[in-house]
Parts: structure tokens; sequence; C-alpha cells
């Protein structure tokens, strides 16, 4: 093998050397984000979830006194009364 061809060999293996440390660190980034990008959209779900299982009663509290999804009560009497008790409960809440 020639000085030339020796050189040139050098030079090749040291790019190849810093072509491997460069696909690595970008490896290892990707990896890294694909880990938080799990746990932002973790965080983000199960604080969705959260927040409707703690604001529930009070969206039940409203729908039952706007009569939203209340098909279980047939006479409008019925409803009525139930529709008001919820009225002056809420006034009372806002009081």
């Amino acid at each position: 093998m020639n000085p030339e061809e020796r050189s040139l060999l050098e030079r090749t293996y040291k790019m190849v050397e810093e072509n491997n440390t460069i696909l690595r660190s970008i490896r290892r980034a990707t990896r890294f984000s694909l880990v938080f990008k799990s746990i932002y959209w973790f965080i983000i779900i199960g604080l969705s979830i959260g927040a409707f299982y703690y604001i529930q009663p009070y969206v039940n509290f409203m729908m039952g006194a706007l009569n939203i999804g209340d098909k279980t009560n047939g006479a409008k009497s019925v409803q009525g009364n139930v529709s008001q008790s919820y009225v002056e409960t809420l006034q009372d809440l806002l009081k």
C-alpha cells in the first residue's frame, strides 16, 4: 500500500468515525424525543380525564337542572318539580 492510499484510507476512517458519532447522537435524540412526547401525551390525556372526573358532578347537576338527558321521567309534572328543585338549589348556591 503506497502512502497516498494509506492517507486516503485514514481520512476515510476518520470520516466514518465522525459519521458514526453523529448518527448515534441523532438516534439518541430521537429516542429521548419519543419518550418525552409519550410522557407529554400521557400527562395531557390523564389531566383531561381527571378534569372530567372532577367536573362531572357539576355537569350532571346542570344537566339535571336543564332536563338534558333526563328520559326516565315521563310525566311533565314530575319533570317540572325536579327541574324546579334544581333551579332552587342552583339559586341557593349562587347566593
